[in-house]
């Protein structure tokens, strides 16, 4: 049977009035400028229900862990219940005391009667028995087994505190693993324009830094909320039954400190956020001065941007210091505070003792000392747990942002896995790119068949790039279609279609991992012998092997360590193990010398004798047979033919091909 849980104190009206005051600071701190009460309150309830509509995306985990998680509030419960039971235990033992000190001097006030009421059933268990045994025994042996008892019921705390923390903290860090998985899993859906629009650095910020925010709501925030709720309600319980007037009068001061600490720590809060930012600013023009040392020691501007970055940590340095003296006030005022409130528990429960003893005894003092230290730390608690309720807010609706995004490119519903063959044609493909507005393909038709070598030639931003990024799916045309052996690309299955076409990129990216993890980056298993004959057909075996650790070569961040030429060629390598029917390469040898270009278009002339090849480019190659030469200017094809007829048209190939061949000799 399927269960529906909803976790308790979470998105329940009714039963989180109190959580949802405190958490519904977190989305238009601007708006605060209102003025007038009633004007905050409905800013308040505006922002709260803003809150609980981000917060809600995090239910599902809450479901998935409800187990545990109503484990952990039992936990909390039961740790909770025998923290309180402590109270009663000290003040029934101040009035023994007191009793048998009394009867010395004739003095019998109706302190049995009151032994016996007002206690939790197991305190009252624990009366009996030392009621049957006190007759035999002095005072000390008394005050010994009731301090054993205390002691045995904070053990029995810790115990269930351990527990608590065992089932509410890591069910936070279970949630915290699902949810990087899931928006890692989200992020590698997206297309190609989203990434376009969005830096690198968001993207990380969001699923490192608000994911860990979104956990200390899920585990820390969670269960110092359940532990305030808990022990407010069994401490407020069994203060009102002891005495109601006292407890009134003791609990006063604890909404003013829970408004301090709330009001305090939200500016608090906002100067640790600001303080992020600069120190995230610092930590960016850190990173940048590392990356870019060369450019900066070329330019000789080492002095300039140390000054830069001087500036920056003043900045920072100053605002930290403001804040550590706002903390420097804040938390002896919290003790202050705390302290204001026990005092007044003992003179108001000393007047009541001294005016009428038989209702308010000194034990009953003990009991509400302990009880309003015990509230403290939770009441205290509020600020932090608001803050971080705050902060998980923004943070999930940032998570949100991207996790509603649905990408614009995905399998559609009838798509299916096809064996490609190699037949491409494109029907009057129109493309513009969103982000930009440029009109990159206008009214494309082409026709490659299967096992031809078409070569797409043109000045930059011709649109070549743009028919490779299309094929393979990285964009969806605007107008038109693509076909693949007479199959709209549509209709194939995202990974089917790129598991049959192997690309390498303008932009050539590699791994920090050893070469032969680069090259064999496209197949689930290859072995040795695969890997050095893509590497021989790309004509980089020989430098690899020159270097001490061959293959295994570590080639650091982005490649960092191999020469442009390298990177391409194992790039190349890349694609050509993958064995595919259709190869596509983007403008990839223009890194490598001509001796190099040569033999790498040898290699592959014999490779792509078979397969269905792209090769897109902005020189001539005037040593490799192509069965057709597309000529691209301004998103629209301008020629068309074999090298030979292009020649003979003379029109922009043939100045091409001249000017080529005059910077060639003048190299020469």
């Amino acid at each position: 049977m399927k269960m529906h849980f909803t976790p308790p104190f979470l998105f329940n009206p009714a039963t989180t009035a109190t959580y949802q005051i405190y958490q519904h600071k977190a989305c238009y701190e601007p708006l605060l400028h209102f003025s007038g009460r009633g004007n905050r309150l409905s800013l308040h309830l505006h922002k709260l229900r803003i809150g609980l509509k981000h917060l809600k995306a995090l239910n599902k985990y809450f479901k998935k862990y409800r187990w545990r998680f109503l484990l952990g509030i039992l936990f909390v419960v039961v740790s909770n219940y025998f923290g309180i039971l402590a109270p009663q235990v000290t003040g029934y033992v101040m009035d023994k005391v007191q009793i048998r000190l009394s009867q010395g001097d004739g003095q019998q006030p109706e302190y049995d009667k009151l032994l016996s009421k007002e206690y939790d059933p197991l305190v009252k268990i624990f009366i009996h028995e030392i009621e049957q045994k006190i007759r035999t025994h002095d005072l000390a042996w008394l005050v010994m087994i009731c301090g054993v008892t205390l002691l045995v019921l904070a053990l029995l705390r810790g115990i269930f505190m351990f527990f608590m923390r065992q089932t509410l903290i890591v069910m936070s860090r279970f949630i915290e693993y699902d949810q990087k998985n899931e928006v890692y899993r989200h992020y590698q859906e997206l297309d190609t324009a989203f990434y376009k629009t969005h830096s690198t650095g968001d993207l990380m910020s969001r699923m490192a830094e608000d994911v860990s925010r979104v956990r200390m709501y899920t585990g820390p925030a969670m269960m110092y909320f359940i532990n305030l709720v808990a022990l407010i309600g069994l401490s407020l319980f069994y203060m009102f039954q002891k005495n109601w007037e006292l407890t009134i009068y003791v609990l006063a001061p604890l909404p003013v400190l829970a408004i301090t600490i709330y009001m305090v720590n939200t500016i608090i809060h906002k100067r640790s956020e600001h303080i992020q930012a600069q120190l995230s600013t610092l930590t960016t023009n850190a990173q940048e001065s590392y990356s870019g040392i060369r450019v900066i020691k070329s330019f000789v501007q080492e002095s300039n941007m140390e000054h830069f970055f001087e500036r920056n940590s003043e900045a920072y340095k100053k605002s930290a210091v403001n804040l550590a003296k706002i903390e420097a006030i804040y938390f002896p005022s919290i003790s202050l505070l705390i302290g204001l409130s026990t005092l007044l528990t003992i003179m108001i429960g000393g007047l009541y003792h001294i005016s009428n003893p038989n209702d308010i005894t000194i034990g009953t003092i003990a009991e509400f000392v302990v009880y309003i230290n015990m509230l403290t730390f939770p009441v205290s608690s509020i600020g932090w747990v608001a803050s971080m309720v705050q902060r998980a807010s923004a943070s999930q609706k940032r998570l949100n942002e991207f996790l509603d995004t649905v990408p614009d490119v995905k399998n559609e519903e009838h798509a299916a896995a096809v064996q490609l063959q190699g037949h491409i044609r494109f029907e009057k493909v129109d493309f513009t790119y969103s982000h930009t507005g440029i009109r990159a393909l206008k009214d494309f038709s082409l026709v490659i068949r299967r096992g031809t070598k078409v070569a797409i030639i043109g000045k930059t931003g011709s649109g070549k790039s743009t028919i490779a990024q299309l094929m393979l799916r990285m964009y969806d045309p605007t107008q038109g279609k693509i076909l693949i052996d007479g199959t709209d690309i549509r209709q194939i299955q995202l990974r089917n279609l790129r598991q049959q076409i192997s690309y390498v990129p303008q932009d050539v990216f590699l791994f920090s991992d050893s070469i032969s993890g680069n090259i064999q980056f496209g197949l689930d298993e290859a072995s040795e012998e695969m890997v050095r004959k893509a590497a021989r057909q790309a004509s980089i075996d020989r430098e690899i092997n020159r270097f001490p650790q061959g293959f295994q070569t570590a080639v650091g961040e982005r490649g960092v360590t191999l020469s442009g030429g390298q990177k391409q060629r194992i790039s190349i390598a890349r694609a050509l193990i993958k064995d595919p029917e259709i190869v596509v390469f983007d403008d990839c040898l223009s890194a490598v010398d001509a001796r190099t270009e040569k033999e790498i278009i040898g290699n592959l002339y014999d490779f792509l004798q078979q397969k269905t090849a792209i090769i897109i480019t902005h020189r001539i190659f005037s040593l490799f047979t192509f069965d057709r030469i597309i000529v691209m200017d301004n998103g629209s094809i301008q020629e068309e033919g074999t090298h030979d007829e292009l020649l003979t048209l003379n029109g922009h190939y043939a100045e091409m091909y001249r000017q080529q061949q005059e910077q060639e000799q003048k190299e020469a």
